[in-house]
């Protein structure tokens, strides 16, 4: 069964697939409930296609808003009433009264918050508001956040606890730019939103640290379509919001969303 699983994910996924399949196993034989830390789709992904597996097993969702990015599971036998129970999702309200704090972006949150060693499964999505920031966080280091993280980027700021229904979110900003490419080759396109030349944009992408869908994609000659999702390390990420006809010269129009 291993191996037949296997062959659905990346090599460099294969801790996580066997941590996922004994959550299911053990919701499935031994009527044990999981409550997962916070997952990227892919690895949602990953946990919903073994659950799908399991006629027995089921999995709730929640990262405190119906567009989450980042989300918890609940991993359970497929009799258990899933809507009432507690995914321990608390908010972490962040403001200041300095000045500077309006410039502050999702980086400097997600830096000033690890540096306290915070894992990243504990936190969900960093939502920047025009007058502070909302952060999705498990609740059982929502105190310890509140206490400690009195700092972002050398801006002194203030915390306080919310609960998850007083969260408010903020649609992420896209950069429209619009293409015009030889191929939808992943280095070609990831080269043109860059900026930098298809030989340097080689270098993350053969190291692992470029994502397609959250995948890991080693491959520079993987083809992008459209709705795909691409994270460079170091880079930012963007979205292939429309891939047009070709062009008289042959080239493809492509229209993509950076996000900023």
């Amino acid at each position: 069964m291993k191996n037949e699983i296997y062959g659905h994910f990346h090599p460099d996924e294969r801790p996580f697939v066997d941590k996922a399949w004994e959550w299911v196993q053990n919701a499935g034989e031994y009527h044990e409930s999981r409550l997962t830390e916070f997952l990227d789709p892919r690895q949602a992904y990953i946990v919903q296609s073994l659950v799908n597996r399991h006629p027995d097993v089921q999995v709730r969702w929640d990262g405190g808003s119906p567009g989450a990015e980042r989300k918890r599971g609940l991993v359970a036998p497929d009799y258990r009433e899933l809507e009432n129970e507690d995914m321990e999702l608390q908010v972490l309200e962040i403001t200041s009264g300095e000045q500077k704090f309006t410039a502050l972006e999702h980086g400097d949150y997600m830096g000033a918050i690890l540096g306290l060693g915070i894992k990243r499964g504990k936190i969900g999505d960093i939502h920047v508001l025009d007058d502070g920031c909302h952060v999705v966080v498990a609740a059982d280091i929502a105190m310890f956040l509140s206490s400690h993280l009195t700092g972002v980027h050398r801006v002194l700021v203030h915390t306080e606890i919310l609960p998850v229904s007083a969260l408010r979110t903020r649609e992420e900003k896209l950069e429209i730019m619009e293409l015009s490419v030889a191929s939808l080759r992943l280095d070609g396109i990831a080269s043109d939103v860059t900026r930098v030349s298809r030989s340097k944009i080689l270098a993350p992408i053969k190291a692992g640290r470029v994502r397609v869908n959250w995948k890991v994609e080693e491959d520079p000659s993987c083809s992008l379509n459209e709705g795909d999702m691409v994270s460079i390390q170091g880079f930012g990420r963007f979205r292939v919001l429309e891939v047009g006809g070709l062009t008289k010269k042959g080239r493809y129009r492509v229209q993509v969303g950076k996000f900023v």
